[in-house]
């Protein structure tokens, strides 16, 4: 933890080049296969405004079933990770889009409640392991001093699938009847089809690690396995965790009980915001799209920059706790302008902005303290439990809207959530930083007595 030996502002040529050519090859196809998953995610915020009539489903039962889906994820996510370290990226990431791709078309063919939660969970076992599985395959690329930059980049997906999401799916909305199908049905369709794709093209386009890489100058594929292959060495003093150790490891489940608590809040908003603003009345399904897009392209915007500044100044605590503070202090006051449309939309969109900025920057942790099969089954475990909050926001923003007929304090209590989130996300940052510095201190002392003696 704490600043890097060298910044990013000290890079040789080389270093620059590679870092570059690596990321132009890497980037823009890993950011369009997140976009699409996460659009196939929680496009079922937007159907829900008219497949909910359609299936008599009430808000409890839609917030079931949105949220299930991480029930899916928590359950497979780690042997999910797990496979890909073994069987390869290239593999297993095709793997996952083109059967999460597929699933997601299938949720056109849903008729009842059961067809709607077994289908929602078959989606979530499906498409486990894709995002921690990108987050393992990014420490194979990038050596940690770039990381904050390049999960921003690669999680600036998430807003930019939310706004496109949002704006497209109020469009295919409007093809209700074509060809005897509702508007929710070709959601569905048209939107799972170019995952299965580009699952497809996933095979032929990506490269395991550095040292496969034909598209690389050998010197430069010698320098970047080289590169990390050092720094690997170096992390927690060179030792390793089995899959049990990783598993009970205290620093790992305080990091999973981080990401749930934001999870419970950001998922509870991304899948309930079409609802929220179809509330205010006299929207449109395309109006209610394009407002709900607003929030997301300031977010996308907001990420560039802010992991950019993590890795220009290398700190990273206070970036992070910050933000989350922020973001949760926001959306519980939201629930206070509950009239006002467009004093809701812009605490709404800070909450957001702040609760995505901060993500790729507690990304960067798991890796700083744990290596090798550590590292998949600990951005696995962490993510797949925080991920439970996908279900439970959701669950618990529906449950309370039926109980009180309002949205207000549902947003209250996804806020208290965040702003938790940040508070302990502070406190698991600093406990990690003295662990590592008192680990470092021990090995540097033994290793000095180790030449003192001879």
């Amino acid at each position: 933890m704490g600043k890097q030996e060298q910044g990013i502002n000290n890079m040789s040529e080389q270093e620059k080049r590679v870092i570059s050519k690596v990321s132009w090859r890497l980037l823009p196809f890993l950011i369009l296969a997140y976009l699409l998953c996460y659009v196939d995610r929680v496009n079922v915020g937007y159907a829900a405004l008219t497949m909910n009539a359609d299936l008599g489903f009430t808000a409890t039962v839609y917030g079931w079933g949105a949220g299930i889906l991480f029930f899916g994820y928590f359950l497979f996510e780690v042997p999910s990770n797990l496979a890909l370290k073994k069987y390869g990226a290239r593999f297993w990431i095709a793997r996952i889009m083109i059967s999460w791709g597929i699933i997601s078309m299938c949720m056109a063919l849903i008729f009842n409640v059961p067809s709607f939660l077994i289908t929602r969970f078959l989606l979530g076992a499906a498409e486990a392991g894709f995002f921690p599985g990108i987050l393992l395959y990014l420490t194979f690329w990038f050596p940690a001093r770039h990381r904050a930059t390049i999960i921003s980049r690669f999680m600036f997906a998430q807003p930019i699938a939310m706004m496109f999401g949002s704006a497209i799916s109020g469009w295919i909305l409007q093809l209700h009847g074509v060809m005897g199908f509702s508007g929710w049905k070709w959601l569905f369709l048209l939107e799972g089809f170019p995952t299965v794709l580009l699952g497809l093209f996933t095979f032929k386009y990506l490269t395991d690690k550095p040292s496969e890489a034909q598209w690389l100058e050998p010197a430069d594929r010698q320098w970047l396995q080289a590169e990390l292959d050092a720094e690997y060495t170096k992390v927690d003093g060179g030792q390793t965790y089995s899959l049990l150790q990783t598993l009970f490891n205290p620093s790992v489940l305080l990091l999973a009980s981080t990401y749930l608590l934001l999870a419970i809040g950001l998922m509870g908003v991304n899948l309930w915001l079409p609802q929220i603003v179809k509330a205010f009345g006299g929207l449109s399904n395309i109006q209610v799209g394009t407002i709900g897009a607003a929030p997301y392209l300031c977010t996308a915007l907001c990420m560039l920059l802010f992991g950019r500044h993590s890795d220009k100044t290398q700190e990273r605590k206070w970036h992070m706790t910050l933000a989350f503070l922020a973001s949760g202090v926001c959306l519980a006051a939201s629930s206070f302008t509950a009239s006002n449309l467009i004093l809701t939309m812009v605490l709404v969109t800070i909450s957001l902005i702040g609760g995505y900025v901060a993500q790729p920057l507690f990304w960067t942790i798991p890796p700083s303290f744990l290596t090798g099969t550590g590292v998949a089954v600990g951005l696995a475990t962490i993510n797949s439990v925080g991920n439970l909050g996908g279900f439970f926001g959701p669950y618990l923003f529906g449950y309370v809207k039926d109980a009180t007929g309002s949205f207000e304090n549902g947003l209250a209590i996804l806020g208290c959530c965040i702003v938790a989130c940040g508070l302990l996300s502070c406190y698991v940052y600093t406990k990690i930083e003295k662990d590592q510095k008192a680990k470092m201190a021990g090995i540097n002392f033994s290793q000095s007595t180790t030449v003192n003696v001879k």
